[in-house]
Parts: structure tokens; C-alpha cells; sequence
């Protein structure tokens, strides 16, 4: 069996990210109800290459990995120098002649794509600086639980539209029907090639896609209001150019105001309060920030066991 890689949120079918959704709710309620998971990993290791440090990524691939009866390795980037010591395709090849599974977060996509095209085992895309898939299962996993569905939803995103988030959740928007309305200044809007693959999507799916420099017209009647850091891992040089353009994209008491009375706020984290975010929000009644952080450990588990039931090594 051909391996099924992960690198895209697009990698999965509508069908295919419920399945995985659903997996995560199962697992989730087994571990709370149980306090363990069954051994679905047992003498099975996943390798962890990272470029990028990261708490909420490692501690959830980690942590899942052991509670699913398996191992994890982590290798940092003084470890392997992916790309300078030996090629990414070289090591997607020796890595999974030994491990089962292979998860990176990278700089540039086309690094985790390389190292795919080399392995035999799933490799997941746990962030590059296209998309963040494995961020966007568990913020939709917390959308699932708070409102039941996710079809027919308006989701609002404001901020960075240029950004891994904001790309993922817009091609997972299109494909479970939801609507997805996105405020961005002029320059930091979403990739063209992304937008226009959503759109299409969304012509199938019937969801409504819109893009504007507008924050108001983005988050009114919204029922999930979203946002991430202005100034991410590889944009520090622009910072203070940044901090000046984004504070009317701030998401305030005012801002929320506009959305739905239930309406939830999400983040990926790190925040910096006073930025993207005011703490009124982010500490506040409607925000689900860190019930979406727990939530990256539940989809991480679904998605591993999935990967590995449909394509992983037997």
C-alpha cells in the first residue's frame, strides 16, 4: 500500500477530514473516560524533524505518540541540518526504512514535499510556511464541539491573510461548506493560487469565500472570529513595518461585538496580547483558545492512527 501523506489540508477529502475528526472525538472521550488509549503504536516509533521550535507541535505529536503506545524522536535542526548535511529526499528514504511514521515542521514547503517524495512511510506536515494543516483539524475539531457542525457557519479571519493558518483554514472552510470571509491590508492578502483553489472548491460546496481590506464587513453575524500573530517565524525583519499596518485588524471587545452573541474567538498561540488580540478577548468568556491548544493533542492522534491504517507500515 502506497503511503498517505499529510502535507496539504487539501490531502484530505470532506469525507476523509470527518473521519479523522470523529477519530479524534473517540479518542478524546476514551482517554478522558479510561485515562488511557488503546496501543494502537506498540513497537512502533515516529520520527520529529523540526526546523522551527514549537511547544504546542511537539508536546502534542509526543505526547499522542506514547499514548497510543508508541515512540517518538525528536530532531532538532543542529541535529540532521536537513538540506545542507544531506538532502531531504536522503533522508525521507533512511528515515522510513526505519521508523513508521514522519512528521516535520520546516521553513519551506517544498522541503517536507521533497522529503515525502523520498519516503515510504506517511510524513505530516506539522507546519511550513504555506500551510498548517494539522493546526486547522484541531481548531475545526473545537468548532465541531462548540457548535455542533461546521457547515453553513461564517468564519472570520482577521489579520495576515499571507500566512499558513489563514491558508489551511480557507481550503478547509471551502471543503466542509463553511463560510469563510477574510480582512487583511492591502499586500497581506491570501496567496492568489490558494484563494482561487478555494473558490473552486467552494463553487462545489456551496460555502461562501470573500476576501476585503474591510475588519467590519469580515466579522459581522460571524460565528467563529479568528486571528494569529502579526509578525510570524520568518517575517521578523518586517516587524515594525507590520506593527504599524495591522492594529486596525486588532480583535477588541469592539470587533466581537459585531459577530454573533455566541460566537467563539480562536488563536493558534502564541499570542501577544495588545497586538492581534486584546486580552478582554482572548482571556475572555467567548474565547476557546486553549481548549483549541488541548485539542491539537486529540486530532494529532486521530490523524496518526488514521495515516497509518490507510497507507502506514504494517
Amino acid at each position: 500500500m502506497k503511503a498517505k501523506h499529510f502535507l496539504r489540508i487539501t490531502d484530505l477529502s470532506a469525507l476523509e477530514i470527518n473521519k479523522v475528526l470523529n477519530l479524534s472525538l473517540k479518542l478524546k472521550k476514551e482517554l478522558k473516560v479510561k485515562g488511557k488509549n488503546k496501543s494502537y503504536f506498540k513497537d512502533k516509533t515516529m520520527v520529529m524533524i523540526f526546523e522551527k521550535p514549537s511547544l504546542r507541535t511537539r508536546i502534542s505529536f509526543e505526547i499522542g505518540m506514547t499514548q497510543l503506545g508508541g515512540h517518538a524522536i525528536y530532531l532538532g535542526p543542529s541535529d540532521i541540518q536537513m538540506g545542507k548535511r544531506e538532502t531531504a529526499y536522503d533522508i525521507g528514504k533512511v528515515t522510513s526504512s526505519m521508523a513508521s511514521l514522519i512528521m516535520a515542521r520546516t521553513f519551506k514547503h517544498e522541503t517536507i514535499e521533497e522529503l515525502a517524495s523520498g519516503s515510504t512511510v506517511p510524513v505530516i506536515n506539522a507546519l511550513s510556511d504555506l500551510e498548517h494543516p494539522c493546526q486547522i483539524l484541531a481548531d475545526f475539531l473545537t468548532i465541531l464541539e462548540k457548535k455542533k457542525k461546521i457547515k453553513g457557519l461564517k468564519i472570520s479571519y482577521l489579520g495576515d491573510g499571507n500566512n499558513n493558518v489563514a491558508h489551511s483554514m480557507i481550503l478547509a472552510s471551502a471543503i466542509l461548506g463553511a463560510d469563510f470571509y477574510s480582512a487583511s491590508p492591502k499586500g497581506y492578502f491570501i496567496n492568489k493560487k490558494i484563494f482561487k483553489q478555494a473558490k473552486k472548491i467552494a463553487n462545489k460546496t456551496k460555502s461562501q469565500i470573500l476576501e476585503t481590506i474591510d475588519p467590519k464587513k469580515s466579522v459581522i453575524n460571524a460565528d467563529v472570529v479568528v486571528t494569529d500573530t502579526w509578525v510570524s517565524m520568518g517575517s521578523e525583519k518586517e516587524k515594525i513595518k507590520r506593527l504599524k499596518v495591522f492594529p486596525p485588524y486588532q480583535v477588541n471587545k469592539k470587533v466581537m461585538a459585531l459577530a454573533k452573541k455566541d460566537a467563539i474567538f480562536m488563536h493558534c498561540l502564541p499570542a501577544y496580547r495588545g497586538k492581534e488580540v486584546a486580552s478582554e478577548v482572548i482571556d475572555g468568556r467567548q474565547s476557546v483558545v486553549f481548549e483549541e491548544a488541548e485539542n491539537r493533542l486529540h486530532t494529532q492522534k486521530g490523524l496518526l492512527v488514521y495515516l497509518n491504517k490507510n497507507g502506514g507500515k504494517k
